[in-house]
């Protein structure tokens, strides 16, 4: 857990974070470090902060929704799906159900590498993963510990899909969009975070921007001041819900999902919020993944880090590797990064939705198998799946350890039914 609290720790996560986005910055000296006050350690995080970038920086990567919308490049034409209320109705369910699986999937083995996860199964005989994840919570040499929810999320002991940020936050969008119509601003997210969510139930970049958010600042300074996790994975995992209110349509959710991330992230923060958006909107009318990928990449600056990174997954797949000589690449290119940064993450994604051939199973154990953020790519492939395919291709095994049920830390709401959850997409799809 990154303490947004312990300025010594953002200091040296925000060397990092701007290293990464090309900026020249030299480690802090360890004495001046260890001794500083608050007042120094703010100081050395500003100096920080005005770090002058590399003159051969090759990226394009802005913050601003209009400076954002013309960094993009043309978005494909091309005929799609129509949808009926019917057909709709159950591929809003089959997303729901798709998240809510491919979180729980996910979630006994978050962020452990994924050379772990492979001799976990194996030594189960459960590779490639095509079930919920057996595990009896012990703590084996060798490998890092089960999630402490292991006990409600593995084969066996899931009685209803456990509470998970990944839920909360599309259950918490499907609450914005119906209380504040589909012109909510940042500040308006702002005011539902502060109302439903404990301060510990939000993490890095969230909780950096809720700590901000108590300090008096306001959005878009709340994802920048003393933020090192801008560019984590936490904006996109939160905007799914925006996709199943605009199907069809990933400008119009991407749109939606700018408002909601920019609370909290910057660049490819940002982007991964508007790409993951599109992503389930897209999937709802595009005949093929490959298809619906390419429509959400539409909604990333061209020039950007997220747009290469995803790029290159589109490329490996056409050019016919295997998912394992594939996995292996996006190693080499992404594995430097924190297990929940955008990049890393969105090309997991990517790639479990183009390699999982349009089976479920497949894809979202391909999600969880690829390691990094487990739950979260999981739950983004899950959502997309069920948003191309419906409930027909969603097998039993996934669906009825769920009971219709998902559990909820967000305050005022409690166990919901996941039928519930799908008609009120439904309902603001078709208003």
């Amino acid at each position: 857990m990154h303490d947004v609290l312990d300025l010594r720790e953002m200091l040296l996560d925000e060397v990092l974070q701007r290293r990464e986005s090309g900026h020249l910055v030299d480690d802090p000296d360890p004495a001046v470090l260890r001794n500083a006050d608050r007042a120094q350690l703010e100081a050395l995080i500003a100096e920080v902060e005005r770090a002058p970038r590399r003159h051969d920086w090759p990226y394009e990567e802005p913050d601003e929704l209009d400076a954002i919308v013309a960094a993009r490049p043309p978005a494909p034409t091309r005929s799609r799906r129509t949808l009926d209320t019917a057909s709709l109705g159950d591929r809003l369910l089959a997303a729901w159900l798709g998240r809510c699986a491919g979180c729980v999937l996910g979630k006994p083995v978050e962020n452990w590498p994924r050379e772990a996860i492979r001799r976990h199964l194996e030594e189960r005989g459960d590779y490639p993963l095509l079930d919920y994840i057996e595990a009896d919570g012990e703590k084996r040499e060798g490998y890092p510990s089960l999630h402490p929810a292991w006990h409600e999320s593995t084969r066996g002991r899931i009685h209803g899909a456990p509470r998970d940020d990944d839920t909360d936050y599309t259950i918490l969008g499907t609450h914005i969009l119906e209380t504040y119509g589909t012109g909510f601003t940042a500040d308006d997210v702002a005011t539902e975070w502060l109302r439903r969510f404990p301060f510990t139930a939000v993490y890095t970049a969230e909780r950096a921007a809720y700590r901000n958010l108590v300090e008096g600042l306001a959005p878009p300074l709340t994802a920048r001041r003393i933020n090192p996790y801008r560019e984590w994975i936490g904006a996109q995992i939160r905007v799914d819900a925006y996709g199943y209110a605009y199907p069809g349509d990933p400008e119009a959710a991407a749109r939606l999902a700018f408002a909601d991330a920019s609370l909290s992230h910057t660049a490819n923060g940002i982007y991964g919020a508007l790409w993951a958006a599109a992503l389930v909107a897209a999937s709802f009318v595009e005949e093929t993944m490959a298809a619906a990928l390419a429509s959400a990449l539409a909604v990333v600056p061209e020039r950007s880090r997220l747009a290469e990174a995803l790029r290159g997954v589109l490329e490996l797949h056409a050019a016919g590797l295997d998912w394992e000589s594939a996995r292996d690449v996006l190693e080499e290119r992404h594995g430097s990064l924190s297990p929940v940064h955008t990049l890393n993450n969105a090309a997991a994604v990517s790639a479990a939705l183009l390699w999982g051939e349009g089976n479920f199973s497949r894809t979202i154990g391909l999600a969880v198998q690829a390691g990094w953020d487990t739950d979260c790519n999981g739950a983004t492939a899950g959502s997309a799946f069920g948003a191309m395919h419906g409930t027909p291709a969603l097998e039993e095994r996934w669906t009825a350890p769920l009971d219709d049920r998902v559990r909820t830390g967000l305050f005022g709401f409690d166990e919901l039914h996941i039928t519930e959850l799908a008609r009120r997409s439904l309902a603001l799809a078709r208003r």
